[in-house]
C-alpha cells in the first residue's frame, strides 16, 4: 500500500503523540466528535500480515454510546469500507493529522471480549498468524436476527448429584472430580478404560464444575460426539444452561447460541473445533476429546489446532484441563511430561479385566489354527471364526477398513503397475462391482477399457479394497446376515441389538448399545505404511477407538488386526498400553527434534522470491 493510502487509513505514528482534531471534513453533513473518548482504536479485518495493527479514528456523539470496546464496526480503509472491531476508546491519539470518521457501529453487541481478545494475541502468537484470521475463526458472522433472542439465565444448572462412582476406577479419579467442584485447576491427561461410556464421565466431570459455579467448555471432534455428550450432559445440567456449537447448525442458529454464550445464559458450551474460541463465563474446565483426530486441526490459516488452543486458555485462565482419549498423543504425553498435566489412568488390572482379547496374525497361541493362506488372505480363518462365534451369540460384528468405495486404487494384473487415468495421470478405481469401467480419482472421467501404460494388458486387480467391496465379500462369507455399510456420506450413528456384520472406515463406526462380539482390523499395511510423522499414533488411536467397544475378555470379545505381531503399535494394541506407545512415540521424536520435542516452522514461496 502507498504511503499516502495509509496516511488516509489513519496509520498511528510513534514519533509523536497527536491531538485529537474535530476539524476534519465529514464526507456527510457536519460530524461533532463524542465528549468522552472521542477515539476508537480498532482492528480492520484486512488479509494481508503487515495490516494486522490498530488504527485511530474518531467517534461521534451520536456514536459514542454504541461504540463500546468489542463491538463491530465498518470504517473507510484505502478508499473502501472494511469491517473492524473496536479495540479500546481512548482520549488522545499517536496519528499526526487528521483522524477520519468512524463510519457506523455495526451492532451494539460487544462480541470480542477482553477474554477472547487475550487468547486470540496468544494464537497468534503460537502459530504465527494474524488476528483478523483468528478472530474468523474465534467469532462467527453476525447474523442480525439472532441477535433480537435472548433465553434467559438458566434457574436450575444442576439437576442429579454427580456419582463419583465411574471415575473411581481410575488412580486420584474421586479427587479429580471432588477438585473440579472446589473449582481448583486440576488437569489431567485422561486414559479412558475399553468400553467406558466416556460421555458420561465427561458430563459428570462436567456438572461437577457446573454445581461448583465454574463454566465449562467441552471440544469433540464431530457432530456425533456433541450429540452423545449433549445427551449425557442434559441428563445431569438442566437442558436451558446447556448450548451445542457446531459448524452444520446454519448462520442463524448458530449465531443465535453463539450469543446466548456470550450473554452469560450458558454454562456448559458442547462443540467441536471452533467452539474451542467460544466466549463461556466463568470459565474453569477445558475438555477435549479424542485429541489426535485430525478434524480438530483447523484447516485455515494459521491452521490452529483445538487442544493447543484449549490448552494455552486453561493455562491463560488458571483453570481446569481434561484431555481424554482411548488413545494418547504424543502432545498429551508431553503435556504430562512437563508437569502441567497428570496421568488419569486405572490400575493394570482394571485395564486387562475391561480390554477384550487382541489376537494377530503372527499370534503364537493361534499358530496351530492357523491356515497356510493366512499370511496372504485379507480374511483369514482366525478373524472369520472370531466373527462366527461373536454372531453365534448374538452380538454384531465390527469391521473395520481404512478406504471407503469399492475399489480405491487398482493397478495391472500382470505387471502390477497402478493403473492412471490417460487423460491427467490420476488414480483409476473401481465405483462397482459390475461398473463399465475405470474412474478417476481426480477428474472423475471414466476408461471403459484401461490398459497399462507400460505392459499394454487390460487386465487389472485391486491394490486397495474399499468398504463396499469388504460388505461384499462378508456377505458371501455369512449368508443370512445382515451387513451395514457405515462410511463416507452413509453414516450409520447407532445400530440394532442382534447379530449383525458392521463394515465401516475409522471414525464412523456405529454405536451398538450392547457393544460388540468382535472386531476385524483389515488392511493394516495401508495405515502403518503411510509416510507420515503420526502414522504409527493415528493408527492406534483407530484402532482403539474400534476395539474400546467391543465386550471384554471374560465376556468372549475378541479383537482381530490383520498385521505383524512384533510391531510395535501392534504390540501396544495386544497390551493395551498407548502411555507406553506415546511415551516411546514422544522419546523418538525428541532423540531426532521432531515436534513436540521442538517447534517447528515451515516457510513456503516460490525460488525468486
Amino acid at each position: 500500500m502507498r504511503p499516502s493510502a495509509a496516511r488516509r487509513a489513519n496509520r498511528r505514528d510513534d514519533t509523536g503523540r497527536g491531538q485529537v482534531s474535530t476539524s476534519a471534513s465529514p464526507p456527510k453533513g457536519v460530524r461533532h466528535a463524542a465528549e468522552h473518548e472521542p477515539v476508537a482504536r480498532v482492528l480492520p479485518m484486512l488479509s494481508v500480515p503487515h495490516l494486522d495493527r490498530e488504527f485511530d479514528y474518531l467517534v461521534s456523539a451520536d456514536q459514542s454510546d454504541d461504540a463500546q470496546p468489542g463491538v463491530r464496526v465498518r470504517v473507510r480503509f484505502h478508499g473502501r469500507l472494511v469491517d473492524a472491531f473496536l479495540l479500546e476508546r481512548r482520549s488522545d491519539t499517536d496519528h499526526v493529522g487528521q483522524l477520519g470518521w468512524l463510519d457506523r457501529v455495526i451492532s451494539p453487541e460487544p462480541v470480542l471480549t477482553p477474554e477472547v481478545r487475550r487468547l486470540v494475541d496468544a494464537v497468534v502468537a503460537r502459530y504465527a498468524g494474524t488476528r483478523p484470521d483468528v478472530l474468523r475463526l474465534a467469532i462467527p458472522p453476525r447474523h442480525a436476527g439472532a441477535e433480537k433472542s435472548r433465553r434467559g439465565a438458566p434457574l436450575l444448572p444442576v439437576m442429579q448429584p454427580v456419582d463419583s462412582a465411574g471415575w473411581a476406577r481410575y488412580g486420584r479419579g474421586e479427587q479429580f472430580l471432588e477438585a473440579l467442584g472446589a473449582g481448583r485447576a486440576a488437569r489431567a491427561v485422561w486414559q479412558a478404560l475399553p468400553g467406558e461410556r466416556w460421555c458420561d464421565r465427561l458430563a459428570e466431570a462436567a456438572a461437577a464444575a457446573v454445581a461448583g459455579g465454574q463454566g465449562v467448555l467441552a471440544v469433540v471432534p464431530d457432530q456425533r460426539d456433541v450429540d452423545a455428550l449433549w445427551q449425557a450432559a442434559t441428563a445431569m445440567v438442566d437442558e436451558s444452561a446447556v448450548v451445542a456449537l457446531a459448524a452444520g447448525l446454519g448462520p442463524s442458529e448458530r449465531y443465535r447460541r453463539w450469543l446466548a454464550v456470550l450473554r452469560g445464559e450458558a454454562r456448559l458450551v458442547i462443540g467441536t473445533r471452533s467452539a474451542v474460541f467460544a466466549p463461556v463465563d466463568r470459565l474453569g474446565l477445558v475438555i477435549v476429546w479424542d485429541d489426535g483426530d485430525d478434524t480438530l486441526a483447523e484447516p485455515r490459516s494459521p491452521y490452529p489446532h483445538a487442544r493447543e488452543v484449549g490448552m494455552l486458555r486453561a493455562h491463560q485462565l488458571r483453570c481446569a484441563a481434561i484431555v481424554g482419549g482411548f488413545a494418547r498423543t504424543a502432545e498429551a504425553q508431553a503435556l504430562v511430561g512437563s508437569g502441567w498435566a497428570h496421568d488419569l489412568v486405572a490400575p493394570r488390572p482394571v485395564v486387562r479385566a475391561s480390554a477384550p482379547r487382541v489376537v494377530a496374525l503372527e499370534d503364537g497361541g493361534y499358530a496351530e489354527e492357523r491356515d497356510p493362506a493366512a499370511r496372504t488372505a485379507r480374511l483369514p480363518s482366525v478373524a472369520l471364526r472370531a466373527a462366527r462365534a461373536a454372531l453365534d451369540r448374538g452380538a454384531p460384528v465390527l469391521v473395520q477398513v481404512p478406504r471407503r468405495g469399492y475399489l480405491p486404487s487398482v493397478a495391472c494384473a500382470r505387471c502390477r503397475t497402478i493403473a492412471r487415468c490417460r487423460h491427467c495421470m490420476g488414480p483409476l478405481s473401481m465405483s462397482d462391482r459390475d461398473a463399465e469401467g475405470a474412474v478417476c480419482r481426480w477428474c472423475g472421467r471414466i476408461d471403459v477399457t484401461p490398459r497399462c501404460r507400460r505392459c499394454g494388458s487390460e487386465a487389472i486387480r485391486a491394490v486397495v479394497v474399499g468398504a463396499r467391496r469388504t460388505a461384499e465379500e462378508l456377505g458371501r462369507a455369512f449368508p443370512g446376515h445382515p451387513v451395514i455399510t457405515s462410511a463416507g456420506d452413509a453414516v450409520h450413528s447407532v445400530i440394532a441389538p442382534g447379530p449383525a456384520l458392521v463394515v465401516a472406515t475409522p471414525g464412523a463406526e456405529p454405536h451398538a448399545p450392547d457393544g460388540y462380539g468382535a472386531a476385524l482390523l483389515l488392511d493394516s499395511w495401508s495405515l502403518l505404511g503411510r509416510q507420515d510423522l503420526r502414522a504409527a499414533e493415528d493408527t492406534l488411536r483407530r484402532w482403539m477407538g474400534a476395539a474400546a467397544q467391543v465386550h471384554s475378555r471374560s465376556e468372549g470379545g475378541v479383537v482381530a488386526v490383520v498385521a505383524e505381531s512384533a510391531i510395535p503399535t501392534v504390540q501396544a494394541l495386544i497390551k493395551w498400553d498407548p502411555v507406553g506407545h506415546a511415551e516411546a512415540e514422544l522419546a523418538a521424536r525428541t532423540s531426532v527434534g521432531l515436534p513436540p520435542a521442538v517447534h517447528m516452522a515451515a516457510v513456503d514461496g516460490s525460488a525468486g522470491a
